[in-house]
């Protein structure tokens, strides 16, 4: 038992050292990747993803265990190639929920407000960061703006 919990993680951090970076997604031309895994000889899809010229996810299709269509991210970006909009849908291309994310003079990651699919506010993260710059909390916020919870972020330097 202990030797297939092994085996497993390792093809799992193997494969993820063979996932391509956006520096040689756009280095190579890449325009689309796809993972699948081969169990039992079935072929099964995990999820394919399209890339813009400059490296970027622009589209991100995950795939569940029967080979249908989990769920498909749509992403823009700013012209510093931060990610400005995701917009999830489902199976039947309905979308579930969007998300907005903005970011200060610096670039820095600010909030994230998240929306269903009719565009009603669904709940929000706001990003605290020290002045190192180091992410120090992350308060998520339901849409009456009540803090729901606080996730905190701490570095140890020694």
């Amino acid at each position: 038992m202990k030797f297939r919990i092994l085996f497993i993680l390792f093809i799992i951090v193997g494969l993820s050292c063979f996932a391509q970076s956006k520096k040689e997604v756009k280095e190579h031309k890449i325009k689309a990747s796809a993972v699948s895994t081969v169990e039992n000889g079935k072929t099964i899809n995990e999820s394919k993803t399209i890339f813009d010229s400059k490296g970027n996810e622009i589209e991100t299709t995950d795939y569940n265990k029967e080979g249908g269509i989990k769920a498909i991210h749509k992403t823009k970006y700013n012209s510093d190639d931060d990610e400005i909009e995701d917009e999830e849908y489902d199976a039947s291309n309905k979308l579930i929920e969007k998300k907005i994310t903005k970011y200060n003079m610096l670039g820095v990651k600010t909030e994230e407000h998240f929306f269903d699919a009719t565009g009603k506010p669904t709940k929000k993260h706001v990003y605290v960061y020290d002045n190192k710059g180091l992410k120090t909390e992350r308060k998520t916020m339901d849409a009456d703006g009540k803090v729901t919870s606080i996730k905190k972020y701490v570095y140890i330097t020694k």
